[in-house]
């Protein structure tokens, strides 16, 4: 099942365009790297799909067009820097945010158990490490159980084992039926999709399985076969 199919979508900002007539699906129950290196359009599209991004063209999430306000309890998004309060404690942080969204209070305590944090659910925000904030921002975006989580850099700047801490989070998610757009410009990331979203100056070079796109390469790494599909767009 696609979770989220665009066709011919363009975003414009100003005279340039910033996506360049995108098409491409993403299925539920699977992780999907978007990849590319910095300002290559990955926050732009991943904001076209939540819907604070105008765009043209087709962008169907959940079977209707992005930005449909029946959406918004479907969608969970993480942003680039984390939105929480660092002067609030990580408990009320998810309970502000759990009323914002109507979810209640006991809901909002199991996303706390789910991203586990309980340990931590007393301390203030800005006494957290890299990887409990970024969990924090993940428990936000889970509540009212969403359909489809939309993680931009979710990891950057996170030391490797809390990286593995957040992608075993990821996989777990995945396995639950819901589908994971998550971007990054580090290479070594895309190892760990099952499906690859590969995007350079707003144009689509790769929308498949990772292990299609090593074939189709012959290349030992994502990042090599990278390279690879830039020769071939060129």
């Amino acid at each position: 099942m696609n979770a989220i199919k665009a066709k011919e979508l363009v975003v414009q900002k100003g005279k340039a365009n910033i996506l360049h007539g995108l098409e491409m699906t993403i299925r539920a129950g699977t992780i999907t790297g978007l990849i590319g290196p910095s300002g290559s359009g990955k926050t732009t599209l991943m904001r076209a799909i939540v819907g604070v991004q105008k765009y043209s063209g087709e962008l169907l999430v959940l079977g209707k067009p992005a930005g449909a306000v029946s959406l918004r309890p479907r969608l969970g998004y993480v942003t680039q820097s984390p939105a929480v309060y660092d002067d609030l404690t990580v408990k009320q942080n998810i309970h502000y945010f759990a009323r914002v969204v109507g979810v209640a209070k006991h809901d909002a305590d199991a996303v706390l158990a789910q991203v586990r944090l309980d340990a931590q659910q007393g301390q203030l925000v800005r006494s957290l490490s890299g990887g409990q904030r970024a969990r924090v921002s993940l428990a936000i975006a889970l509540l009212g159980d969403p359909d489809i989580l939309i993680l931009d850099e979710p990891t950057v700047g996170l030391d490797p084992i809390l990286r593995n801490e957040l992608w075993s989070q990821f996989s777990e998610l995945a396995r639950q039926g819901k589908a994971l757009l998550v971007s990054s410009h580090v290479m070594d990331e895309a190892e760990r999709c099952e499906e690859l979203v590969l995007i350079r100056d707003g144009n689509l070079l790769w929308n498949d399985s990772r292990q299609k796109l090593m074939e189709v390469t012959k290349a030992s790494s994502v990042s090599d076969a990278f390279v690879s599909m830039i020769k071939r767009e060129v």
